[in-house]
């Protein structure tokens, strides 16, 4: 998908204390609250978001390094869930992927939130990177192993290039979604792309 900016990598710090579910909600939703009013990432403080939230800075540190791992989760939590796949086939994994991608693209338009702060992260390398190793990669790994289990299968052909077939399989949606955002969306758009997609890419015979 993305190319990650330059900057440190994101790396999961060690928690040792029990996690309160009700004071990370709290912080998640301060920190919506103000992206909400127009506050930019960069004037997004742990002081300013402890006393949004309630909570001490204390709190927030337990649970977050720093504000771009805080970040990070903010925006999952504000997206569509990661889908679980069927496992059917090839097909039917890629258009539940290629779905989870619409309805993300939909996700972004509707509240200017989503569509903002993506915009304020791609000038933060270090957030950007952070989001790109914790929320692009496994995703994209998540493709990755569905064509390798389609060509294991026989599904696809044997000669194809899983790292170039998975760029072409998100592409359309990336461009209507990112380059192109005022895109049509249309709920059967996933079947379309990967229905078009595999008429060439079975086996001879299959």
């Amino acid at each position: 998908m993305s190319a990650a900016g330059t900057g440190p990598r994101y790396q999961a710090p060690a928690r040792g204390r029990p996690r309160s579910e009700a004071a990370e909600r709290a912080i998640i939703e301060g920190v919506m609250r103000l992206l909400e009013d127009g506050v930019p990432l960069a004037e997004l403080s742990i002081e300013r978001v402890a006393r949004t939230a309630g909570v001490g800075k204390a709190t927030i540190y337990r649970r977050w390094s720093g504000k771009e791992e805080l970040f990070v989760d903010v925006i999952r939590a504000a997206e569509p869930p990661d889908p679980d796949l069927p496992g059917t086939s090839v097909r039917d994994d890629l258009v539940v992927l290629l779905e989870s991608l619409r309805l993300r693209g939909l996700a972004g338009r509707s509240p200017a939130l989503l569509h903002n702060v993506h915009a304020q992260m791609k000038s933060s390398p270090g957030l950007w990177a952070a989001y790109h190793d914790t929320v692009i990669l496994p995703r994209r790994r998540l493709g990755l192993e569905v064509l390798r289990r389609g060509r294991e299968n026989g599904e696809l052909r044997a000669d194809v290039d899983l790292e170039l077939l998975n760029d072409i399989v998100v592409g359309p949606l990336l461009v209507r979604t990112v380059l192109n955002p005022d895109a049509d969306l249309p709920d059967d758009l996933a079947e379309r792309v990967v229905d078009t997609l595999l008429e060439g890419l079975r086996p001879a015979g299959g």
